[in-house]
């Protein structure tokens, strides 16, 4: 029992940012702009945060408090740095893939040299710890609150309200609407006095500020404050992708396939505390590979059921009306 509570503490944290920057690419999709370059958005949101954290841990702020700033300042960073992708895809109308591309190979090289220069180091290392030991009062509920409220980080919580949040702002209202009609039929949402571009960069926007804070929790919850020019965010910017394709470009269906993918990756690197697997005897590495196979395996499986909006990445010129 001791061992599911821990896989299940230990998955949270690491499906939150896999939600999060999912959740962000459905919005740009949906808004009919392919976002690639989501690698390099969570590791420019990671970068940031992760530096506001490095100048402050020092001051007599909480640790939380810290975190929330931190995320703040990841999501204006991821906010603007998909601005580039806006920039090159909506109003230049360039080849959305190649600048998503190139988007994710800037950033790394950027950190590095940032980092080398500064701290003379390959990123940031930070000695913030955010981990929460127990919440009080919800900590001591049986079961539950094991599982959920104790040995855990803030940034789970948030990612749920979060997926609430974009749940409702999609489904549920004007924006939500106007936004899936700019993916699915733009000269026909154009016709009715919907601003295509606007709501596109508004797609990406989002998904900008997701990725961001996305890459921030990623960095908090599973690389403990670090921020690394040489591993990045570790592929998980393209895992979310294919978290987006499993899930069919649906919120409550990308929670579930984000849950899935993190427990493959816990299950990997905690092979030693399960007695069936660690008797095996098999290098811990070929465990490490399960979410990235499963992805493969996943996709092919899928990708004949699974569709994007149909105008998902065609580029929306009003001249063509």
């Amino acid at each position: 029992m001791d061992t599911l509570y821990y896989l299940i503490q230990n998955m949270l944290p690491v499906a939150i940012p896999l939600l999060l920057v999912a959740l962000g690419g459905m919005f740009s999709e949906r808004s009919g702009v392919i976002n690639i370059g989501l690698e390099g958005i969570m590791l420019f949101g990671a970068f940031f945060g992760a530096l506001f954290v490095y100048f402050v841990q020092g001051t007599e702020m909480g640790p939380q408090t810290i975190l929330l700033l931190g995320m703040i300042i990841a999501a204006i960073s991821g906010f603007i740095y998909s601005l580039l992708l806006s920039f090159a895809a909506v109003t230049m109308k360039a080849n959305q893939t190649i600048t998503g591309t190139s988007i994710n190979m800037l950033i790394p090289a950027i950190i590095l040299l940032f980092s080398k220069m500064f701290f003379n180091s390959d990123g940031i290392t930070t000695n913030k710890n955010f981990y929460i030991r127990e919440v009080p009062v919800l900590g001591q509920i049986p079961v539950l609150g094991q599982l959920f409220f104790q040995r855990t980080y803030l940034t789970v919580y948030i990612g749920l309200f979060l997926l609430v949040v974009a749940t409702v702002v999609f489904y549920k209202t004007r924006f939500g609407l106007r936004l899936r009609a700019c993916g699915e039929h733009p000269h026909a949402a154009d016709s009715v006095g919907i601003n295509v571009y606007r709501m596109r960069y508004a797609g990406v926007s989002i998904s900008g500020v997701l990725a961001g804070i996305g890459g921030f929790f990623y960095s908090v919850g599973v690389m403990d404050g670090n921020v690394n020019g040489h591993t990045g965010v570790a592929g998980f910017g393209f895992l979310a992708l294919a978290v987006m394709i499993f899930g069919q470009w649906k919120p409550l269906r990308i929670f579930w396939a984000a849950l899935f993918f993190a427990f493959l990756r816990t299950l990997a690197y905690s092979v030693s505390l399960i007695p069936f697997l660690n008797n095996l005897g098999i290098n811990q590495t070929y465990y490490k590979m399960l979410p990235y196979v499963a992805t493969m395996i996943v996709l092919a499986f899928t990708s004949k059921k699974s569709r994007a909006p149909k105008a998902e990445g065609i580029p929306y010129d009003k001249s063509q009306r």
